[in-house]
């Protein structure tokens, strides 16, 4: 699944291609919306939440997420499409340019007024303006027997963080992915340090956590199963932590560096 950098940066570049401009086309293909028609409306402007996109236009707002498998493609007018046309699930025009949304998790029409009912159960985005470390540590600190890496997974804690930044955080830190978040004596250090590695990454089109953006050789841990600790030599290991079954997710950790 994108991480919140990747979200960050598809808001960007679709404000650059759609915001001050007059919508010329507008297709939605998912049945709900099928018959919306936004034709004649100019975008205010586009933004991320957390990992949601909201592209604002009059009194619409267009709420997608991407999901596992979804991306947003900006082209010029008449250029040929990366992906198959079947997997298009919304279509906007301007004047120059044609932005297309492809295997979208989620693709609906809201009321500028309905956006607090798709994202205002999010907690404070790791990369927005709304930015407030207290509510975050306040939140995360809410049930202080969940384990860590689950606690920094929860977007209503915080938002913006996947599987990636959690388990690269996690090993920088220090902490085993199963330590309570109770048993944590510096927080608010750890939250900083995920919040600067996120920063670090906003604008890179090839993620890193290691500084190191040779193949290979941009994890500390994610990925990494039965390969060795880049510190002390130990083998990578992984499981899962989940709530329920349906949201188990995929930890990595070094037995020797994590504690």
């Amino acid at each position: 699944m994108p991480e919140g950098d990747t979200v960050w940066r598809t808001a960007h570049h679709l404000h650059e291609a759609l915001a001050g401009q007059v919508l010329t086309r507008t297709d939605f293909r998912v049945p709900a919306f099928a018959t919306y028609d936004l034709r004649g409306l100019s975008v205010d402007e586009v933004v991320s939440r957390g990992k949601h996109l909201l592209i604002r236009a009059g009194d619409s707002s267009i709420h997608t997420h991407l999901k596992m498998e979804g991306a947003w493609h900006i082209y010029i007018l008449d250029e040929r499409w990366r992906r198959p046309t079947f997997e298009a699930r919304v279509v906007l025009e301007n004047a120059e340019h044609q932005a297309v949304g492809f295997s979208l998790g989620v693709m609906e029409v809201l009321d500028y007024d309905g956006e607090d009912d798709a994202v205002g159960h999010l907690g404070p985005d790791l990369l927005g303006p709304d930015w407030d470390a207290v509510k975050a540590l306040c939140r995360l600190n809410r049930d202080p027997a969940r384990p860590i890496f689950l606690a920094l997974h929860d977007q209503r804690n915080l938002a913006g963080f996947g599987n990636e930044y959690v388990n690269e955080l996690c090993f920088l830190s220090g902490i085993l992915p199963t330590r309570p978040v109770g048993e944590i004596p510096d927080l608010a250090r750890v939250l900083d340090r995920g919040r600067r590695m996120i920063l670090a990454n906003r604008d890179r089109v090839q993620r890193t956590m290691t500084g190191d953006t040779r193949p290979g050789r941009m994890h500390w841990v994610f990925s990494r199963r039965g390969r060795p600790c880049r510190r002390c030599g130990t083998a990578i290991r992984s499981g899962q932590l989940g709530a329920k079954p349906t949201q188990m997710r995929i930890t990595s950790w070094c037995p020797r560096c994590q504690s």
